[in-house]
């Protein structure tokens, strides 16, 4: 019998105190910043919830899944104009820029992983960056919704209950909205991991190979995971343009890929709650030292590479390696 660990209940209920801490402080803060005069905050707070979405999304396909995508941006932004662009048509039902949003982003998913999935390694990476840059030029180049320069939003979705509305114009609707968001994306990734299809997806990630040898069909597998991926990532789009209330090509440029990778690489690949720290650590990381050098991403380079050399399992990795027991 394999040794187990002790005081892992032990281990298991601080856990749970800690997501109940966080969730306190989570639902708390816009009125905490408030309290101490910090209301300009909550826009930082609110856009950091809204990477930690985009990351999550990543995560799925990169930790999870095994799939180095390089593209992962093309959903984010594509996500971004949807909203964008029906807003400034005059329609405002969030239920419906949400369902536009979400089928979307699956379909150009489908489309991008039917063909990408094809190949692997480097040509996968190459494939899956050539479809965002695709959609970046293609963006550049509708001068209607404002090309090159952006889409400016003045309005926002709305979300209708009867007679209540929740307008995410509103930044505190808009914070626990996406709050909302982030959290249900993260209890479906801690299930998605353990049951079965996640045990299947896990072996075909670290060999595809003996994974289809064994009966397991690892394309359509991949295929299911990379257009969840996308979709997630699309609603983190659709949040974020009735955040900044703007949207550009930028959204959609590899530049961004490369942010959210980051991003998860810092927090922890693989991990529930890698998308989250990453998210959290490099934004914010990028607030204090905007403010006290001149050459903000020349510090945040050394702390990335300080994290892939000590931290190889990310900031996530850390707190569980100094939590866990040795064996006996």
């Amino acid at each position: 019998m394999a040794p187990t660990r002790p005081g892992a209940a032990a281990i298991k209920a601080g856990a749970l105190v800690a997501l109940a801490v966080l969730l306190a402080v989570a639902l708390a803060l816009p009125w905490l910043l408030r309290a101490f005069g910090l209301d300009f905050y909550l826009s930082l707070a609110s856009r950091i919830v809204v990477y930690a979405i985009a990351a999550t999304s990543l995560n799925l396909v990169l930790g999870y899944a095994g799939l180095v995508s390089f593209g992962h941006a093309a959903f984010f932004g594509l996500g971004a104009y949807v909203t964008g662009v029906m807003i400034s048509e005059g329609v405002q039902s969030g239920p419906l820029h949400l369902a536009a949003t979400i089928v979307v982003t699956a379909l150009v998913a489908f489309v991008i992983g039917a063909i990408s999935l094809r190949t692997r390694g480097v040509y996968f990476i190459m494939i899956t960056l050539a479809f965002a840059q695709m959609l970046f030029y293609l963006a550049n180049s509708v001068k209607g919704y404002g090309g090159d320069e952006g889409l400016n939003i003045r309005a926002r979705s709305l979300f209708t209950f009867g007679s209540w509305v929740l307008d995410l114009k509103n930044p505190l609707a808009l914070y626990y909205v996406a709050l909302a968001v982030l959290a249900l994306s993260l209890v479906a990734l801690a299930r998605f991991a353990p049951s079965r299809f996640g045990r299947a997806v896990l072996a075909l990630r670290d060999d595809d190979v003996r994974a289809e040898a064994l009966g397991f069909p690892t394309y359509r597998y991949k295929l299911v995971v990379f257009v969840v991926a996308g979709a997630l990532g699309g609603v983190a789009g659709a949040l974020s343009v009735n955040l900044q209330g703007y949207v550009s090509p930028n959204a959609l440029h590899w530049t961004q890929s490369g942010t959210l990778m980051v991003m998860v690489i810092l927090g922890g690949v693989a991990t529930v709650w890698g998308g989250l720290a990453g998210a959290a650590v490099l934004l914010l990381l990028q607030e204090v030292l905007s403010s006290t050098t001149e050459h903000p991403e020349f510090w945040t380079g050394w702390v990335l590479l300080a994290v892939v050399l000590f931290a190889r399992q990310g900031i996530v990795g850390l707190w569980t390696r100094r939590r866990a027991p040795p064996l006996p």
